[in-house]
């Protein structure tokens, strides 16, 4: 089967949706599959739209899998006729990010003619199957496939996790690129009400919104914070395993999340993470038992739950083991390769019927 991927940039990029669409190319490459990766350069949105002047598509596939992060320019493209199936692989909507209601308006238009134009979807969330339903309907084929949450192989022994809660300051994780909606700002304010007693590590790329990125670093020389927190940039393997067995807490407190990778990742190490009631965080988290839900922007609750956890270790030990145990119970990524293979040549089969 010859499969191509249409991406922005690079599949190496440092991301939980790279992440998602790197294993399944490996996968599928396993599986003695050809896959041609069809990589757009990284512009702004409006720059975007104007690929659909000139952009095609490849005519010598057997099926093309669109990153839907792609949608503004595929749109055109989408239009022509094609010998294969397109297949859009939602890791959520534009349209779903918390912003003013006439840009959400635009995008969801925008996002909507997309959606309408491939013929079948992978998504990583119930959430975000629930969402482009809503907008388009649900008569397109489609498979739930949750994202790869296992690279880190088997969740740390129970007896490490007890011991590390006893240990002093309370560390807190951030994993994620410094963008606004992920909320680094919350998380900022929370902690400057109590700095003395938190560590936070922040964990991500701060180069793809330096303007926001430069502010949160504003905020942490203002508030005399540079002594409790510190900004890593982008890690991976030895250097990240270093700082998730570190922490106690994992927080990426955003305003909203397709699923949440990161999340599970963190409960690999016994993390209970803290996300918001926007988007896809409620599938991981149960709010009070293996971390915490929070109203997007609420720094007064967030704060509260993190003076919880640090005065109170019993309650920080009972959710790190059932974060865990969340962990544990969750499907392997080759399993769920493998649904996405079969879907994939099913589409095939039905596409020439």
């Amino acid at each position: 089967m010859k499969i191509g991927l249409v991406i922005y940039g690079s599949l190496d990029t440092l991301s939980g949706g790279y992440l998602y669409d790197r294993k399944l190319v490996e996968y599928l490459r396993t599986q003695d599959n050809t896959v041609e990766i069809i990589s757009l350069p990284w512009r702004n949105y409006a720059a975007h739209l104007t690929d659909n002047l000139y952009f095609q598509l490849p005519s010598n596939l057997d099926i093309l899998i669109q990153d839907e992060l792609n949608h503004p320019s595929l749109i055109a493209a989408n239009a022509k006729k094609y010998p294969y199936p397109i297949i859009s692989l939602v890791h959520h909507l534009r349209c779903s990010e918390l912003r003013s209601k006439w840009q959400n308006a635009f995008y969801r238009a925008i996002e909507k003619k997309y959606l309408q134009s491939v013929d079948g979807f992978i998504f990583n969330s119930k959430t975000t199957q629930n969402v482009v339903h809503k907008l388009i309907g649900d008569g397109k084929p489609n498979i739930i496939a949750y994202p790869p949450t296992d690279r880190f192989g088997e969740a740390i022994p129970e007896e490490e996790i007890i011991s590390r809660a006893k240990t002093n300051p309370l560390r807190v994780l951030f994993l994620g690129s410094v963008i606004e909606r992920k909320g680094l700002h919350t998380l900022l304010e929370a902690i400057s009400h109590q700095p003395s007693a938190i560590r936070l590590d922040v964990v991500g790329s701060m180069d793809s919104e330096p303007k926001y990125a430069n502010e949160m670093q504003e905020f942490v020389a203002i508030n005399n914070l540079s002594s409790f927190v510190f900004l890593h940039g982008p890690l991976d393997k030895e250097p990240l395993i270093e700082k998730l067995s570190q922490a106690h807490v994992l927080a990426v407190p955003s305003s909203y999340e397709g699923y949440g990778i990161a999340y599970l990742e963190g409960m690999c190490f016994g993390l209970p993470a803290i996300g918001t009631t926007a988007g896809a965080a409620n599938e991981i988290i149960s709010d009070g038992i293996n971390g915490f839900l929070i109203e997007p922007g609420n720094a007064d609750l967030l704060a509260n739950r993190l003076k919880l956890v640090n005065e109170r270790r019993e309650v920080l030990i009972r959710m790190s083991l059932a974060a865990r145990e969340r962990y544990t119970s969750q499907p392997k990524w080759e399993q769920t390769a493998g649904q996405i293979h079969a879907f994939l040549l099913k589409q095939i089969r039905e596409f020439f019927v």
